[in-house]
């Protein structure tokens, strides 16, 4: 096992880590933040004799992430990012024939699942962030059980997070399984809330906690809002503050999952002289990014996450509350680099109604993307059972998710088989509707066309100052 001489917390427990996944085929690392678990793991287990010398997979819930994770990685290893570690996303791929770590985002390991059930050449799937409990995360750690217990008994999955239901994830991973746990390195936080008055927007009370911490706290600012809309309002407010109490130039700037890649690395980019950075974020920080410098936390406490209409039959993007444990995550960025402040936009008492944990995805989004993969995998709603899944998905929404593939003519009735053109489908990246519409309108001779409506209805809206919803303005 390779150490990196890095002084982070992980480092300790590696070697408990290594003989746990030696003596059984599943593994949980609890991990407090800035333990080092997402860049120090993959490449401490990369030469274990288990593995006999097949990759490591790593899942990333996000596509930041994914590519942060590996580029370390590779960092630590003293070569270029696509050589022992690389990463695959929706849209890119830095990878090799030689690459034995590769750091993949959800929806790719589901594929690579289902076009090679026996997963081969990987010797172990790793789980980080699990915590966030995303729809694909939970289907692809279903689909990789059933392949280990059906076909490759020798495949590792580690399953690792900062902040997890570890009774649920050990009882889900059978007898034997290992509990590591390592503490982080974390300086600490002094947290204040503030609660604004009822009618408030929220950018204005985002505009008075950036002056209330600049007052208070040195170094930059990571603000937490739930999602793109919120971020261009608040950068909308923050363009009169051109520097703060003590003479540094204030430089604002976004962090979405969306951002173009040059401008995620601005903000992901480590401190200047004379400068401070206020990064106004999504919860794509939340977790596994690291931004150097950041010694202030601003947390919204609103996160967005897609809920099941039954009004359309597809999903709708909702804005929720966040839950302890992200809370928790989100006031640990404050505290990487020293002692550091976090500022809640809610009140202790608003905090009692918080959940522990978010609610997984699979109890409350459209599943009917999960029913297509699990009518390639032979699974039916009658023998969905047979999978384990962290939490079963509801039997009334999965019903429903597969006589709306029937009516596609994606499955057959009755017997809910993949038809062929369910095969076509599966093979679109995006829901099974916008999937059978690219097929029909391919049928007429309108595949352009097709293809460009569902990236228009799928995609979010890159018409910004409209006040139509003209679909032909937009294609």
């Amino acid at each position: 096992m390779k150490n990196f001489g890095s002084s982070l917390p992980v480092e300790a427990v590696l070697g408990d880590l290594e003989e746990a996944l030696t003596l059984h085929n599943c593994a949980v690392l609890c991990a407090e933040p800035g333990a080092g678990k997402s860049t120090l793991v993959p490449p401490a287990l990369m030469e274990s004799d288990f593995l006999q010398g097949q990759k490591i997979l790593m899942l990333e819930p996000r596509r930041i992430a994914a590519r942060g994770a590996a580029r370390r990685i590779a960092f630590l290893l003293q070569e270029n990012c696509g050589l022992r570690a690389g990463y695959r996303t929706r849209y890119e791929s830095v990878v090799s024939s030689g690459t034995k770590i590769e750091v993949i985002t959800e929806g790719i390991l589901t594929r690579m699942i289902q076009t090679d059930p026996e997963l081969s050449g990987v010797g172990m799937i790793i789980f980080d962030e699990f915590h966030e409990r995303n729809l694909q995360g939970d289907l692809s750690l279903a689909l990789a059980l059933d392949v280990q217990r059906a076909l490759r008994e020798d495949l590792r999955i580690l399953v690792m997070s900062a902040t997890l239901d570890t009774e649920k994830v050990v009882s889900l991973l059978g007898e034997g399984t290992a509990v590591i746990r390592s503490a982080g390195k974390v300086f600490p936080v002094e947290t204040t809330y503030l609660a604004p008055e009822h009618g408030t927007a929220l950018e204005k009370s985002v505009l008075s906690a950036v002056r209330y911490a600049m007052e208070r706290q040195e170094g930059d600012l990571l603000i937490f809002l739930p999602g793109e809309g919120e971020i261009r309002k608040v950068l909308r407010e923050l363009e009169y503050l051109h520097s703060d109490p003590q003479g540094n130039l204030l430089q604002t700037l976004p962090l979405y999952g969306t951002l173009p890649e040059k401008e995620q690395l601005k903000a992901l980019a480590g401190p200047e002289e004379g400068v401070r950075k206020i990064i106004v974020s999504t919860p794509v920080a939340e977790s596994s990014v690291t931004i150097p410098g950041v010694r202030c936390v601003i947390d919204s406490g609103w996160r967005r996450t897609p809920k099941f209409s039954m009004a359309s039959g597809m999903d709708k993007l909702e804005t929720v509350r966040v839950s302890l444990a992200s809370a928790d995550q989100r006031r640990g960025r404050a505290a990487r680099t020293g002692p550091g402040l976090c500022i809640r936009l809610w009140s202790p008492l608003e905090e009692r109604a918080f959940a522990a944990f978010s609610t997984p995805e699979i109890l409350e989004a459209d599943l009917a993307q999960v029913a297509l993969e699990l009518a390639q995998w032979g699974v039916t709603p009658e023998t969905v059972h047979t999978l384990c899944f962290p939490d079963m998905p509801p039997d009334l929404k999965l019903r429903q998710a597969f006589t709306l593939l029937q009516e596609l003519g994606a499955v057959e009735a009755g017997s809910f088989a993949l038809t062929a053109h369910g095969k076509k489908l599966l093979k679109y990246p995006m829901h099974p509707r916008l999937g059978n519409m690219v097929a029909k309108a391919a049928s007429l001779g309108l595949h352009t066309l097709g293809c460009a409506l569902a990236a228009v209805l799928s995609e979010r809206d890159f018409l910004r100052n409209t006040q139509t919803s003209d679909l032909q303005e937009r294609l």
